[in-house]
């Protein structure tokens, strides 16, 4: 027994309730600390937002003129509405910022309407090409508006006239105002099919003060991956579960699959020559592209790939041939930049044949259909197509330092990728694509379009890695089911206002 304790040790009860006592008092202190630099940095940031309001709207009059989906009911990013009564029960609210997610959105709508079918939908995007394609997923009743801007008033304005019962964000979409907003109005909001890269926790902790925050009202957050999960974690995030990626489970649409195939295998027989597509290409990328074509000095005509091709003397006769020479065909990720693509090719001395003038497929005759042409994919919502109509694919977005794009559509449609070493937004379906022996990576674009060539042009390793395809998507598929089972249930636990 201490000197300072009685023989009922009450003095150090006494000392140990006034530690815990002391230890409260400053961890109130701290939290109330934090919860007012919170609030600072909350009131600065909606007074830039606010302060940024004009500058966007002139943005958005800018790509309007490109693209006039921008110009489309403007005001609703700003929180004025017009029409569109909130449903008795409550709309289920799905943000989709981009066309991506867009697309990832529609597999999870498909089995939330099979399990509630008098579901109303509330689908809200950030891009006019999102906002295109999740027109064609709404029913009567259902509802579509743009992202209001994350300011106080807008954000309000939003949840005022939609009184959604629930929220959900695809993927990455946290907004500051709109989480706060959203944990007053008592809308539980959450994070589905969520990921987050190491370059994108690095930026949500350097703004901390605010993401973490926006992280923490969430309501609950169903991660793609266990990377992904403990990212979300450290940035804030109470993650409900690891549910896998619900991208797995998006088949090819049926008729654009038919039709590639049945063009691929006309083009076969008619020109002996593989196709290879630049999918989703992204600003930059395409110059670097057809540079490397000039580098080779054969442009559209290309057959260097040194691991294919024994010397200069077989080089110069495949050129002369024709034989297995390879159709290029581009298709940039944003449609407006298609006039900007094909002059860009244009200025390289090649010619352009668009998707838009083909009729049934492509032209074989002299023109269209000759060696110093690439093809230009202009139509949206036809990657099927594309992917079906190619023998393989050079992955966009992944030779510049951008994060790549969907390779599981690629392989859904047994299209083999060539990628670079940027899939970071991908990380893991990117690994386990390799791993399969469904994608392979290079370095750069001049691996790249060495590397697709000598694919193509390899019969039996074609083969495999088409095949390497299902094996890649097959143990992964199943995450929408068990996302919509966990939202589901959220709905359940939410009232109707």
């Amino acid at each position: 027994m201490s000197d300072g304790a009685s023989a009922s040790g009450q003095p150090a009860r006494l000392n140990r309730l006034d530690r815990l006592d002391r230890v409260t008092r400053l961890n109130f202190g701290t939290h109330a600390a934090m919860a007012l630099l919170h609030r600072a940095a909350l009131s600065v940031y909606s007074l830039l937002m606010g302060l940024a309001q004009p500058l966007l709207r002139a943005r958005l009059r800018q790509r309007g003129v490109a693209e006039p989906g921008y110009l489309v009911a403007m005001d609703e990013r700003f929180g004025r509405y017009g029409g569109d009564t909130p449903p008795p029960g409550g709309y289920v609210w799905i943000h989709a910022v981009s066309l991506g997610e867009t697309r990832a959105a529609a597999i999870l709508i498909e089995r939330l309407r099979a399990r509630q079918p008098n579901m109303r939908l509330l689908l809200t995007h950030g891009t006019a090409t999102g906002r295109a394609e999740g027109a064609g997923l709404l029913r009567a009743g259902d509802a579509q508006a743009w992202q209001p801007w994350d300011t106080p008033g807008a954000v309000q304005g939003f949840l005022a006239h939609f009184r959604p019962r629930i929220g959900i964000l695809m993927e990455t979409e946290v907004w500051p105002n709109l989480s706060a907003a959203c944990q007053r109005a008592e809308v539980p909001l959450v994070l589905a099919n969520a990921r987050l890269s190491g370059k994108s926790q690095r930026k949500a902790q350097r703004l901390g003060w605010l993401s973490r925050p926006a992280y923490g009202t969430l309501a609950a957050v169903w991660a793609q991956t266990d990377a992904d999960a403990q990212r979300l974690v450290a940035a804030g995030a109470t993650v409900a579960g690891v549910l896998g990626n619900i991208k797995f489970d998006a088949g090819p649409d049926a008729a654009q699959l038919a039709q590639g195939t049945r063009w691929r295998q006309a083009w076969r027989n008619a020109t002996q020559r593989p196709v290879v597509v630049f999918a989703s290409s992204r600003a930059g990328e395409e110059a670097g592209f057809l540079k490397v074509l000039e580098n080779f000095k054969a442009g559209a005509l290309v057959e260097y790939a040194p691991s294919a091709i024994k010397s200069e003397v077989d080089q110069a006769e495949a050129n002369q041939s024709g034989t297995n020479r390879v159709q290029w065909l581009v298709v940039p990720r944003h449609p407006q930049r298609v006039d900007e693509v094909a002059a860009l090719i244009e200025s390289y001395g090649l010619r352009v044949s668009r998707r838009s003038s083909w009729g049934d497929g492509p032209p074989t005759a002299t023109g269209t259909g000759a060696a110093d042409t690439l093809w230009l994919g202009d139509s949206l919502g036809e990657m099927s197509l594309y992917y079906s109509l190619a023998d393989a694919a050079l992955l966009g977005g992944s030779f510049e330092a951008l994060g790549g794009q969907n390779l599981i559509e690629a392989a859904a449609c047994g299209c083999p990728v060539v990628m670079g070493p940027h899939t970071f937004n991908f990380a893991e379906a990117s690994d386990l694509a390799q791993a399969a022996g469904a994608a392979i990576r290079v370095g750069d674009l001049t691996q790249g379009v060495a590397t697709a060539q000598a694919l193509v042009r390899d019969e039996a390793a074609l083969r495999a890695a088409q095949n390497a395809c299902e094996v890649f998507l097959q143990p992964h598929r199943g995450a929408a089911e068990r996302l919509a089972d966990a939202i589901v249930l959220q709905v359940q636990m939410t009232p109707a206002a």
